[in-house]
């Protein structure tokens, strides 16, 4: 297996092989494909979008979702021109010509984008007296949670020249104001104090990374500058937050939406009861984050963590862990898993879908992108040897394997995950790679790990749903009061962070305007799936611990794509996510994780006494 891996990796692309694509920004085929996919796009136009007789009978439904579907597997709105320019900007990011590309290829796509949209609007509007009959229908059960997806969403769509209106206006009531806030921060740059001494002008996201520097001096300077650069912009933020819960109040009212994260559980195929007993049960254990403060704060020898350092890292995790050798480790946990997610492993390896090393240009973190079932996956890294970076790669294969799982066995009208358990994949593999890791520590490297480990679950459930909370209360608050000062914008974020920190970390001055920095509460109430994946996966990872027959079952999860509700998925591996007591045997794992950490450290406590 080693001598394998080893020969791959060594042969192997460390950046993105994209003539599974095209040749080059300048291949002919771009342009041919591009009218290939007008032409085949304008052909389901002029076939279906005077016709009605799909909206009656099943049969010829079928024929049209037949069309349909071939069109999404091979053409969508952009097909591979679309992806290719897209990867491209993301390794070139300050590549104007390339920007350009993909500007005109957007703006190819949203034409054709708006052209088809006839089609799902004409579905949802199939009288609810019928829907029945056409989710019975046995021809087009392949079909039928793609359905069921559309009928649910139904009843708050518009008619076909609102739903246009509402598209054009989505860019400047919305898109616009999101993306000035995010431009300003994106150019600032301040002045910082750097690890060995020195002190240089820096932007914004290596501001950020000294902000969890485990020298003092280091971290504070770089919390002063990002406080400095928040104050700055918060005035416009006032204004920008406003006006997108204006427009998000708007859109609910003129929708019927009766609650303002509705849209977002429907989007997601989720059932607002269930993420209300997601919500609630993590709620009612934010003493378990409040613990973890506490003993992180021991740890590190004061009183109180301050709101910047609450993502320090305890210790020092010297080990380096090359590209060649993260490979190996990984492979070694997916194949004892199973032998299919080493053979997507070595596939991606052997097909340069990898891009592994940072350069200028190049997009900072990590992802992992699919678009059109036909197209290949492909995984971007940042890779610097760091022990982060190998459960980095495990985190995005996941999220790689759960696509070619569902490549493997869905059409494309199913090909993807539902936010709600879009972690779920990713998470699942992390943590595996994860205790493979700790198999081989010493005390002081585990004690590092767990609390590192530790920082994430509480970071990924409890500060999530926290945010979620804030986010809940905001739109409240704000269609209450039809205006929110930043004062009181700070208040509630403070109110929420110090709910799940406790009193262990005090919500310092300045940490009131974070919330101008924090994207995700613009995707309004996005960020429950993050906590809702990560409790998946542990009690999945607990089911594959106590039988490891188990993995067959998670493999029918992760092929399962859109095919069905995550609840309906779930009920079908015996597991239940509509009982809060799910939540809480998740949760049960993460104050088992804290209560072994907490007697490591106290262990070591004793033996650095004896030694004294």
């Amino acid at each position: 297996m080693a001598k394998k891996i080893a020969k791959l990796t060594n042969s192997a692309h460390r950046t993105w092989n994209l003539r599974h694509l095209f040749d080059g920004d300048d291949d002919p085929r771009i342009e041919e494909q591009k009218i290939n996919i007008q032409n085949r796009s304008s052909a389901f136009i002029h076939k279906w979008k005077e016709r009605k007789d799909y909206l009656k009978d099943p049969t010829v439904l079928a024929q049209a979702l037949g069309d349909y579907q071939r069109w999404m597997r091979e053409h969508g709105t952009d097909g591979n021109p679309g992806y290719y320019f897209w990867l491209r900007s993301q390794t070139e990011r300050n590549n104007p010509e390339l920007r350009a590309k993909y500007n005109k290829i957007e703006e190819f796509s949203k034409k054709i984008g708006n052209d088809m949209q006839f089609f799902h609007l004409r579905i949802a509007k199939i009288p609810r007296s019928l829907q029945p009959k056409f989710l019975r229908s046995k021809g087009l059960q392949k079909y039928r949670h793609f359905l069921e997806r559309i009928f649910a969403e139904s009843r708050y769509l518009l008619s076909e020249p609102e739903e246009k209106i509402m598209n054009l206006k989505s860019t400047t009531s919305y898109g616009n104001w999101v993306r000035m806030t995010s431009d300003f921060l994106s150019r600032e740059e301040r002045k910082v104090l750097h690890e060995d001494g020195s002190t240089a002008v820096k932007p914004l996201p290596e501001i950020l990374s000294l902000l969890n520097s485990q020298k003092k001096n280091v971290r504070d300077a770089a919390n002063r500058a990002f406080n400095d650069i928040l104050k700055k912009h918060v005035d416009v933020a006032e204004i920008e937050i406003n006006s997108i819960l204006a427009n998000k109040k708007m859109d609910d009212e003129i929708r019927g939406v009766a609650r303002p994260d509705l849209l977002r559980h429907i989007s997601d195929d989720i059932e607002s009861s269930i993420v209300d007993a997601l919500i609630s049960s993590v709620s009612e254990r934010f003493s378990i984050s409040r613990d973890f403060y506490v003993l992180k704060a021991e740890l590190m020898g004061k009183k109180k963590l301050q709101y910047h350092e609450r993502n320090v890292d305890y210790g020092k995790i010297g080990k380096k862990y090359p590209y060649g050798e993260t490979l190996k480790l990984t492979r070694k946990v997916v194949a004892g898993l199973d032998r299919q997610f080493a053979e997507i492993l070595e596939g991606f390896i052997r097909n340069g879908q990898f891009d592994v090393y940072p350069r200028k240009g190049k997009g900072s973190g990590a992802f992992c992108v699919h678009h059109l079932i036909s197209q290949p996956t492909y995984i971007l890294l940042n890779h610097t040897n760091k022990l982060a970076d190998v459960l980095t790669l495990a985190h995005e294969l996941g999220h790689g394997i759960n696509n070619e799982l569902i490549r493997e066995k869905q059409h494309s009208l199913n090909f993807g995950t539902p936010t709600s358990t879009a972690e779920v994949a990713s998470t699942f593999l992390e943590d595996f790679v994860l205790r493979e890791i700790l198999l081989h520590a010493d005390d002081e490297l585990r004690l590092s790990t767990m609390m590192m480990k530790l920082k994430d679950d509480i970071s990924t459930i409890f500060r999530q749903v926290a945010c979620y909370r804030f986010e809940q209360e905001l739109h409240t608050a704000f269609r209450e009061k039809g205006y929110l000062s930043k004062e009181e914008i700070g208040r509630l974020f403070q109110k929420h962070m110090a709910a799940y920190m406790g009193d262990a970390v005090e919500q310092s001055v300045g940490s009131e305007y974070w919330w101008v920095y924090w994207s995700h509460i613009r995707q309004f109430f996005y960020v429950y799936s993050y906590a809702s994946g990560l409790l998946i996966s542990k009690s999945l990872q607990s089911s594959v611990d106590r039988q490891p027959a188990f993995i067959e079952k998670v493999k029918s999860f992760l092929s399962a794509g859109l095919s069905a509700s995550p609840r309906s998925i779930f009920l079908n591996l015996g597991i239940d996510i509509s009982d809060r007591s799910f939540w809480d045997k998740g949760i049960d794992e993460v104050e088992a994780l804290l209560r072994e950490t907490r007697e490591l450290a106290v262990k070591l406590r004793k033996i650095t006494r004896k030694r004294l």
